[in-house]
């Protein structure tokens, strides 16, 4: 009688028992799975499971994408803060009211007169901080808009005194001080 390849590879001492048992269980799983047609599943659930890791590590991207950009913003923040806080001209004692549009609403700050005279030429901005208002310098408020564009500021609008020539009122002079 003729012996099996497997037989004959034992025989010549080219493999060995273990490695005859793993193929033959192999061979049966293959077998198995083709009969149950379960045989393209063990791809389908590769694939699968490749695609749920590249999803998971593009979620993972875009959760450390903004965490980056809370953190920024942060930084400009506090940066921010700590511009005002370095630069901040004190007003404490002032008596004089300005007044201010922020929003809708006219907000008013006490002042001394020369800080009032400064802001009304342009050379001080008013800047909102911690639930209030704080003034500032114009060079200060300049790096606070390069850092954080939409940060309230207020400055007021500067007048070199040129005049339009078809001014009828030309020749009466307005005082800065006028107060309503």
């Amino acid at each position: 009688m003729a012996k099996s390849l497997q037989d004959q590879l034992l025989g010549l001492g080219l493999t060995d028992a273990k490695k005859q048992k793993k193929n033959d269980k192999e061979k049966k799983r293959q077998e198995h799975l083709k009969r149950t047609g379960q045989e393209n599943n063990a791809d389908e659930s590769r694939e699968k499971a490749e695609q749920a890791r590249k999803e998971k590590a593009a979620r993972d991207k875009e959760l450390n994408k903004q965490r980056d950009e809370e953190a920024q913003k942060k930084a400009i923040k506090a940066q921010v803060q700590q511009l005002v806080d370095n630069n901040l001209i004190s007003a404490a004692q002032g008596d004089i009211k300005y007044q201010f549009v922020d929003g809708k609403k006219v907000k008013s700050l006490y002042v001394d007169q020369a800080v009032w005279d400064r802001l009304s030429k342009g050379q001080l901005a008013i800047i909102a901080h911690r639930n209030s208002y704080a003034v500032i310098p114009l060079q200060v408020a300049e790096k606070i808009r390069e850092r954080d564009d939409g940060h309230f500021i207020v400055i007021a609008e500067q007048t070199d005194g040129q005049m339009d020539e078809d001014d009828p009122y030309a020749a009466y002079q307005i005082p800065d001080d006028l107060m309503w």
